[in-house]
């Protein structure tokens, strides 16, 4: 589950449907950024499309230009202008202009590449420069309207439209003017078509390949981190699962021989710690020892009494103790476990030493777990519930998910505030629990340990016709 999303982060929710893992977010980040650099370069791309329409129709009046000057070379300049009148028609004209040759826009960069075409166009069919200058050139649309970006990609036939400024020998003082129109050369475009065309194979194949691909990159380089969070995962689970293979790019097998150098420190400090405990425990048990013996020696009555009990409990406490520690280690293997025969077990047991136990249900089929481990958590909540309940009442729901043990009590109950605190070690709850039945505090820790240790989990809630329930959760299925 995500956490609570921060102020920038909630903002940014609002207004975009940010992913919670970050493969969702890289792979956006990546979509986006591909998005917008397309958007970007699709100017250029239009640039393109525009030269290109201007091609043909270029092509198609350099013909006709091409033509005429060989017809205008080597007449006499009192027969131009009424060959010129001959030459025209309503889409090619030339008329005579006085004075010299007007000059091109050279920031025009589209007319610079028309011009080219047309220097070139020339040239194949002449055999030699022309001095022919493109003065303008503008496509219009179906409508005779300058043709846009929309009516670039929805025009059936766009018509290209040229004046051209072309100097002849012999002519002094005058140059020709060329006013020409011309279409696609029949090659007509159904409307829609050409949006059809950009949209789907340019934007929508290109996005598709890229989505594919950046969701495999992201995907392979998010590997490691998923590896290294089921790692942490199965460490919390199980301190000795087997350490992470430091492979892969150089930050990646870093950040495994770290995690790896974690685990070994931690096991490393959890073991001199339980090895501590055990040292302790074992020199305590002799001064105890001569200590109970010391206390026989004791007139009997209240003294006496008192000596004892306090024994008692230190031995009790150092026995929790070091069960508490070894309880965060679960070092025996899983093996499938007859939940029907544990249970049965240890209703028998309970029940030699006087305590009730009733037991409803039946397990469908055996359970993955630690038995030593699993037998333990049972057994302290069971305990649990005898010594402040006086009986005990387990009942088995099972389920192809996970396997539920209820176990209630009689009891008076827990504060419902105090539900989730009682799982703190050494805490009793002596106000509302009977202070003189014993215990150190450890028991439901221990369990609930035991419980996440199987991906499971223990829950208390008292009952509505009174006492204490505790439910114990474990899934079928253990996490990998």
């Amino acid at each position: 589950m995500d956490g609570p999303a921060t102020a920038p982060e909630s903002r940014w929710r609002r207004w975009l449907p940010w992913p919670g893992s970050l493969w969702g977010r890289l792979a956006l980040i990546l979509v986006l950024g591909m998005l917008a650099a397309q958007a970007l370069t699709s100017s250029v791309w239009f640039d393109m499309r525009y030269r290109h329409a201007m091609e043909m129709p270029i092509r198609l009046v350099s013909i006709q230009l091409a033509d005429a000057m060989r017809i205008l070379r080597g007449l006499p300049a009192e027969t131009v202008p009424q060959t010129l009148a001959w030459l025209g028609s309503e889409r090619f004209r030339l008329t005579l202009q006085p004075g010299p040759m007007p000059s091109v826009d050279k920031a025009d960069n589209t007319l610079d590449a028309v011009q080219d075409i047309l220097s070139q166009s020339l040239s194949d069919r002449l055999g030699g420069d022309a001095d022919a200058r493109l003065l303008s050139a503008e496509l219009t649309d179906d409508a005779g309207q300058s043709a846009d970006l929309w009516a670039l990609l929805n025009a059936r036939e766009p018509v290209g439209h040229f004046r051209i400024a072309l100097e002849m020998p012999g002519l002094h003082g005058q140059w020709i003017e060329v006013t020409a129109s011309e279409s696609q050369g029949g090659i007509e475009a159904k409307p829609f078509s050409m949006v059809a065309d950009y949209v789907l194979r340019i934007y929508v194949l290109r996005i598709m390949v890229f989505v594919a691909i950046a969701l495999v990159a992201v995907r392979l380089a998010l590997r490691p981190l998923r590896r290294l969070a089921e790692a942490a995962d199965a460490l919390g689970r199980d301190l000795h699962s087997p350490p992470l293979t430091e492979s892969g790019p150089r930050e990646v097998r870093q950040a495994a021989r770290t995690f790896n150098l974690m685990q070994r420190r931690l096991i490393q400090d959890i073991g001199e710690r339980t090895r501590f405990l055990a040292a302790v425990s074992h020199d305590l048990r002799s001064p105890i020892t001569r200590m109970r013996l010391r206390a026989e020696f004791l007139p009997p009555g209240e003294m006496q009494d008192k000596f004892r009990k306090d024994l008692g409990d230190m031995e009790l406490l150092i026995s929790a103790t070091l069960d508490y520690i070894r309880g965060a280690e679960h070092n025996e293997p899983r093996q499938s476990v007859d939940i029907d025969s544990l249970l049965g077990g240890l209703r028998a047991d309970f029940e030699e030493t006087g305590a009730r136990v009733t037991l409803e249900g039946h397990a469908r089929a055996p359970l993955p777990a630690y038995v030593t481990s699993l037998r333990r958590c049972v057994q302290n909540i069971l305990e649990n519930a005898i010594r402040y309940g006086g009986e005990a009442h387990i009942r088995i729901e099972d389920s192809a998910q996970a396997l539920r043990i209820r176990i209630a009590d009689a009891g008076p109950g827990i504060p419902e505030a105090s539900l989730e605190e009682v799982f703190e070690p050494f805490l009793r709850l002596d106000a509302s629990r009977n202070a003189a039945s014993g215990g150190s505090g450890l028991g439901l820790s221990i369990a609930r340990s035991i419980a996440q240790a199987h991906d499971g989990s223990i829950t208390l809630r008292n009952r509505p016709e009174g006492g204490l329930e505790a439910l114990l959760t474990l899934p079928r299925r253990a996490k990998t």
